[in-house]
């Protein structure tokens, strides 16, 4: 049931030595890590792949603002990352990139955890309606001899699968 979100980075810069910095991040965390020299490059690739990180050079983002906006827009589920890499380091961007992955991970947890809940109290719900209604429809005085059988196996299924529910 349960799909895991990439844990990619596309790393969005054009500074001499992004190659250097990206296969340095891609060492240390362990994750594929794609480079990507121009905007147009860094747009592609999120149209081609998911990534559970993006970062992205600085100047890129200020210089143009509607490459930057189209560039939110289209990162789905991945952390983006805004980075000035004259004055950040790749250990440094690499905790970024680690403490994005994780915190997305825990955002998934929870989001799974709340929709789960939301299953299980709108199945509990349409099973409580489902026992009570064969319940009363048990207790009509011409129920017909061959649907009380079968309305009793309705009322047992429906209370085993509220028991899974309950634990």
């Amino acid at each position: 049931m349960a799909t895991s979100l990439s844990r990619d980075v596309l790393v969005i810069a054009t500074f001499v030595g992004a190659e250097n910095c990206a296969l340095a991040i891609e060492s240390q965390i362990g994750s594929r890590v794609e480079l990507a020299t121009s905007r147009r490059a860094g747009l592609a690739a999120l149209r081609r792949s998911q990534f559970g990180v993006v970062v992205v050079e600085e100047s890129l983002a200020e210089s143009d603002l509607e490459w930057a906006d189209a560039l939110w827009q289209s990162l789905g589920t991945a952390m983006p990352i805004q980075v000035n890499f004259a004055i950040s380091g790749t250990a440094r961007l690499t905790r970024e990139v680690r403490s994005a992955l994780a915190r997305r991970d825990g955002e998934q947890i929870i989001v799974r955890r709340v929709v789960t809940e939301e299953i299980e109290n709108d199945l509990k719900t349409s099973l409580t309606g489902l026992l009570l209604q064969s319940e009363l429809a048990l207790r009509e005085p011409a129920v017909p001899p061959g649907l009380e059988p079968k309305l009793r196996s309705l009322v047992e299924l429906a209370g085993a699968i509220r028991e899974r529910l309950r634990t």
